[in-house]
């Protein structure tokens, strides 16, 4: 005998004093199983529901319940980079960086031979035609270099006609630096050759990969 009953009536009816919704003749325990099965299936569904909303979720509509998965107490322990155990220094950013430093000055200074020029004189050059430096202690700072030293290089720039001092508006025991007109011609040759010898440096790297390397020395220097 087929009983053509929903689950919803049979929840009514089982939750009715008089179980009126089913017909004669149906067992007394039908109401009260097919409510049972409605009430699983209902519970099922809606754990469903909740576990797709993701492990970090809070929904009410989940009966305020906290997916077990979920640790408030959770946090993410950053891992230092270098360590007692693993550091060695050849091998490390600072010990490559410092080899690479050494190789572009070793480099620089032979491709530079032809015009007379160091690699550390283009660095004074460099940081005064961009207006890096414009005195004598901001190079000094610019490019890490002594002061006794700075001075001599300086007078040395300025013999060869490449850089002069002009006094400083406001302040007499000051002067400012600036390019004559032969350092300004002679600056473009200079740049060149220290692009050759970067571009030599990075030979195999792509412009993706070089631009990558430089946006990752720049966030060191913003540690810095």
């Amino acid at each position: 005998m087929a009983f053509n009953i929903s689950a919803t009536e049979a929840t009514q009816a089982s939750r009715s004093p008089m179980r009126s919704a089913f017909p004669s003749g149906v067992p007394s325990f039908w109401p009260l199983a097919v409510a049972e099965a409605d009430l699983a299936l209902t519970d099922s569904l809606q754990n469903q529901y909740c576990t797709s909303l993701g492990k970090n979720s809070l929904d009410n509509s989940c009966l305020g319940i906290i997916i077990s998965s979920m640790s408030s107490t959770e946090t993410a322990t950053r891992k230092e980079i270098y360590d007692l155990e693993s550091y060695d220094p050849k091998r490390s950013i600072g010990g490559l960086l410092g080899r690479v430093r050494i190789e572009i000055v070793a480099a620089l200074d032979a491709e530079l031979a032809p015009l007379d020029i160091t690699a550390a004189q283009f660095a004074v050059l460099k940081s005064i035609a961009h207006e890096q430096a414009g005195s004598a202690s901001g190079l000094c700072k610019d490019i890490s270099y002594d002061p006794g030293a700075m001075t001599r290089m300086l007078d040395r720039l300025e013999r060869r006609g490449l850089v002069r001092r002009v006094a400083h508006p406001n302040d007499r025991r000051a002067s400012n630096l600036e390019l004559t007109a032969e350092g300004k011609a002679v600056y473009p040759k200079l740049r060149a050759s220290a692009m050759k010898v970067l571009n030599r440096l990075l030979s195999g790297f792509t412009q993706k990969e070089a631009r990558q390397l430089e946006r990752l020395l720049q966030r060191m220097l913003e540690n810095a």
